[in-house]
């Protein structure tokens, strides 16, 4: 989302142009955030042109901190005036505030004029005039903005996918030493099944119905612990992830916010898998996992 462009239009014939207007620029700065903002500086005789920078900005940027900045030069000279009973006003206020205060100091000549009010000048507000001359530069600096931002993007997508390439292979190693893991546990299962039905029955032979509910209850209980030990849910959750995030770099030109999404959920999906396995190799690869997608997210701040 980080991206600067400048355009500016000089005028060969300022003297003679309506309002003197010499030259004119635009500047763009944008920054990494998780919503678009849309900040316009502008003259203030040009004020009433913001809502048509901004329409401009927010249908062709979609994320990010932005920042315009619009200057203009005159060369022609402009009517000053000043207002006198304005300044004599503030210098009534500041005299008394000084006494009050006693520190007896003569407000300056600067002082009073910087007050708002003392002194204007004629600057007209022809707004079609401006933005006639306004509106080409600033589209102008707008795709420019858009192509540094789409070059960079690019970049950061090659750098994200890696990592994505990252997070498969460590899940593909999880999915291995899962699948041993499981055996080893269907195996301590079937012993203690056997067990607990010798306890139960106490070893004497019990008739069908009885030797029915019993193992019902006993498989009911190992398909509870299988439940909570078992993994398969989160690896094909982990898959679809994946592969929705890999779609959506390609199809969607504006991916950000639904890429932070996807990292939250990939996010839940590791954090579930490491409650539920204790193996060692297991939690190496949890830990490589949440470091990709740490990387992960933190490309993503400069993607749209």
């Amino acid at each position: 989302m980080t991206g600067y462009a400048y355009k500016s239009l000089e005028s060969a014939t300022a003297t003679a142009s309506t309002d003197g207007m010499s030259s004119l620029s635009v500047e763009i700065k944008s920054y990494n955030s998780r919503f678009l903002e849309v900040f316009v500086n502008t003259p203030p005789f040009l004020s009433g042109l913001e809502p048509k920078v901004r329409e401009i900005a927010t249908k062709s940027i979609h994320r990010g901190k932005v920042e315009i900045t619009i200057r203009l030069k005159n060369n022609a000279s402009l009517p000053v005036s000043i207002n006198s009973e304005t300044a004599k006003a503030y210098l009534r206020a500041i005299t008394a505030l000084s006494e009050n205060l006693r520190l007896y100091e003569e407000p300056s000549l600067s002082l009073v004029l910087s007050m708002d009010g003392v002194m204007e000048t004629g600057q007209s507000r022809n707004d079609d005039f401006y933005w006639e001359k306004l509106e080409p530069i600033f589209r102008s600096a707008v795709t420019s903005l858009n192509n540094e931002r789409a070059r960079e993007g690019e970049t950061a997508k090659t750098h994200i996918l890696s990592f994505v390439d990252a997070l498969e292979k460590s899940l593909e190693a999880i999915e291995r030493f899962v699948q041993e893991e499981d055996e080893a546990l269907k195996e301590r299962l079937r012993e203690r099944f056997t067990t607990h039905f010798t306890e139960i029955t106490g070893g004497c032979p019990v008739d069908a119905a009885a030797s029915a509910a019993i193992e019902n209850r006993i498989f009911a209980e190992i398909a509870a612990m299988l439940v909570k030990l078992t993994i398969a849910e989160e690896i094909s959750r982990l898959k679809s992830h994946f592969a929705e995030f890999r779609m959506e770099t390609e199809r969607n030109p504006h991916p950000g916010k639904k890429l932070d999404f996807l990292c939250q959920e990939i996010n839940r999906e590791i954090n579930t898998i490491g409650s539920k396995t204790g193996k060692l190799e297991v939690s190496r690869e949890v830990v490589s996992m949440k470091d990709s997608l740490e990387n992960i997210r933190e490309q993503l701040r400069n993607i749209e």
